[in-house]
């Protein structure tokens, strides 16, 4: 398996988390928008072929779940993948907007 390396590129509305993997020229990205102080959404991962079975969509999961812990921010999992890995991981609950299982929604004004 590669060594993922991991980056975040951040914006006052939206950013994403980027994962290379050394050898491999491409990238895996996890994106997500600010809706509000302390809470994100998590819109949508994707990896291309290239790096689709090297752990990089995982990772990307991972490091936004360590992210959130240790910045304060709370995630509003909107994207599949990462409402898959969070049935995976209940313990993850201290961060997430919902319980496992839970579908999130987004109100008017942002709020989960």
């Amino acid at each position: 398996m590669s060594e993922i390396t991991i980056t975040r590129e951040d914006s006052e509305r939206h950013g994403r988390y980027v994962a290379r993997a050394a050898g491999i020229d491409a990238e895996a990205e996890l994106t997500y928008t600010h809706r509000g102080s302390g809470l994100i959404s998590a819109d949508h991962t994707g990896a291309p072929e290239a790096l689709r079975g090297t752990g990089a969509a995982a990772a990307l999961v991972d490091y936004l779940v360590a992210d959130a812990r240790a910045s304060g921010f709370r995630i509003i999992p909107l994207c599949p993948y990462v409402r898959a890995r969070y049935e995976k991981h209940p313990d993850w609950r201290d961060v997430m907007t919902v319980g496992p299982g839970e579908m999130p929604r987004i109100a008017m004004g942002g709020a989960a």
